[in-house]
């Protein structure tokens, strides 16, 4: 209970006879936000103790400095295995060394992420035949496919049957089964994006609007190749993806990386996604309409339609064994320091694109990662300067974000601290750069007491903390966070919200959507001297006191009840 964690860090004076506070609600969809758990706390900032930043304070100059480094062209787009990393890499160390923060793997700034880079040699056309006629899909304008099989033989459908298994979902605790009764093996399975409850609204149906792991296009070829198919095929529509047909393009035409641990895992021949436009057509020349369809999915007990059509397609990769690295500098507690924070973010991004000439090819990354890398040096210079905390802290900057969130899920598997040492987890990705707001955004609202210590410094503010504007992105499952949660680390993940302090929540609001449509993995996501850093200075002053106020107590922040990961924390915690 969030009685038990505050009373230890010394707030119980404060419990009785107080209202919980009520977040504000996202205009940006129908969905209504999901509550967090009631709380008999709502002392007020200016009751409890909160750390305060140390004497220098924040410098935006020097954040400044560092995002446009990382997002240089120099950098050439931060890819693992590129020069770009190497440069990455050597600056990272640097920072944290001059903070004067200890290796955080054994006597090495450097934690070895071994991997496999799989780079496209051959890609062919999608063909489709429906008895005597035939449809051909294109890539990149309808379809994009890969593999992630190893080795550099080609990977292969030929004559594979076409079958429509809806959300292709298999969850008990939701009696959903997409595929029963089904024989997969050696078929090519056609996947809607997301989960039911956004399609229909349904708050009871999933989780509503509300993305769960199981709306994600990993899980769903995850599942594919448990089930045993030959190809599995996810249909892009733009609002239940998140994002639009572009990104899918911009994120599946480099190199493909997978962790040499995951040599053997099971794996569909083809992964790949079709334009709605394109599953349209599919669907039309099997005598189906896709919209009905789509809704049928939708419901409970719907039954897979084979769509009596057969796929071909192949594709061959040329693959490089190589290693990346998560750079992890340490502060260690005085009192405890086998228990652990960490803050964490990820600085790789997508490289370049050697087609286009010059630095037109560079995916600069500069929202999407060089503001949240950039954030964790600040942060690790302010603990530094404010010296050691009763418990450590670990600052990670994770590799392979970008594709798969692998290097974090490296980490998770070989931990410096075990699990159950790790007392909580704070990831910023993609730092909000439109300016102050009012509000917080907290992606996966709900989730721990961690959300509790973040009112109460935002409230400092004179801000308040709200569910994000659009849950049924899934956000919180496509960051790294998401796999030290899933060992149930609790993991907070929040960013500056969309409630501009001057010019408003339309602006904000308009902000965000341009930034996702006009420069989200492309191109055009470059560093600019017009960014507003103030919110970004605000927002790692709540992080610092979170981060802070964990590693000075004696408290272990917990999942609120009902929560996915609560289970597994407490057994981490036996």
């Amino acid at each position: 209970m969030i009685r038990k964690f505050l009373l230890v860090i010394g707030l119980a004076a404060f419990l009785a006879g107080c209202e919980a506070n009520d977040p504000a609600t996202g205009e940006t969809t129908e969905s209504v936000p999901r509550q967090a758990p009631a709380s008999d706390y709502d002392a007020g900032p200016e009751a409890v103790d909160l750390p305060t930043l140390p004497d220098s304070g924040l410098n935006i100059q020097r954040l400044r400095d560092w995002i446009s480094t990382l997002a240089s062209d120099e950098f050439e787009g931060r890819a693992p295995g590129t020069r770009g990393e190497r440069l990455t890499v050597d600056f990272l160390v640097e920072q944290f060394h001059g903070m004067g923060l200890q290796p955080g793997y054994g006597e090495s700034y450097l934690q070895p992420v071994p991997m496999i880079e799989l780079t496209n040699a051959e890609r062919s056309d999608l063909e489709v035949s429906f008895g005597e006629d035939e449809m051909t899909l294109s890539y990149p304008e309808q379809m994009v496919i890969n593999s992630r099989r190893l080795g550099t033989d080609p990977h292969a459908i030929e004559d594979s049957e076409i079958v429509f298994v809806g959300y292709g979902i298999v969850a008990p605790e939701y009696d959903w089964n997409d595929y029963a009764g089904l024989d997969v093996e050696g078929k090519t399975v056609v996947i809607l994006v997301n989960d039911p409850g956004f399609a229909s609204g349904d708050e009871n149906l999933f989780n509503g609007r509300e993305m769960t792991y199981y709306g994600r296009w990993t899980y769903k070829y995850e599942e594919a190749a448990r089930q045993g198919a030959a190809a599995a095929l996810v249909v892009h529509e733009t609002e239940p993806a998140s994002y639009p047909w572009q990104v899918v393009i911009n994120s599946w035409s480099g190199a493909e990386f997978v962790l040499a641990s995951d040599r053997n895992a099971p794996r569909v021949a083809l992964e790949g996604w079709l334009t709605v436009e394109a599953a349209r057509e599919l669907f039309t020349r099997a005598g189906h309409d896709y919209d009905e369809l789509k809704q049928r999915a939708g419901q409970a007990g719907f039954d897979y339609v084979s769509l009596d059509a057969e796929a071909s397609a192949r594709v061959r990769n040329s693959a490089r064994s190589g290693t990346s690295y998560n750079v992890l500098a340490l502060l260690p507690g005085q009192q405890r320091p086998g228990e652990a924070l960490i803050y964490m973010a990820h600085w790789d991004h997508l490289g370049r694109n050697l087609a286009r000439p010059g630095s037109d090819g560079i995916y600069n990354g500069a929202v999407d990662n060089a503001s949240g890398t950039a954030g964790l040096l600040e942060l690790a210079r302010l603990h530094a300067e404010a010296g050691a905390a009763a418990r450590s802290a670990l600052f990670a900057a994770v590799t392979l974000e970008e594709y798969g969130l692998l290097g974090s899920r490296h980490y998770a598997t070989e931990p410096v601290f075990p699990h159950g040492q790790t007392v909580a987890a704070i990831n910023l990705d993609a730092m909000s750069v439109l300016g102050p707001t009012h509000d917080v955004t907290v992606i996966g609202y709900g989730s721990s007491e961690l959300e509790d210590l973040l009112s109460l410094a935002a409230r400092r503010q004179g801000r308040h903390i709200e569910q994000e504007p659009s849950p049924e992105a899934g956000y919180y499952y496509r960051s790294d966070h998401f796999n030290l949660a899933k060992v149930g680390i609790p993991a907070l993940y929040a960013k500056g919200g969309v409630d501009h302090r001057e010019k408003g929540r339309e602006y904000g609001l308009q902000w965000q959507a341009e930034y996702r449509a006009e420069r989200y993995h492309k191109t055009a996501d470059t560093y600019s001297e017009d960014w507003d850093l103030r919110g970004v200075a605000e927002d790692l002053e709540l992080f610092y006191v979170v981060g802070r106020t964990v590693a000075d107590s004696e408290a272990w922040p917990e999942w609120y009840a009902g929560n996915e990961f609560k289970a597994v924390r407490e057994q981490s915690r036996e």
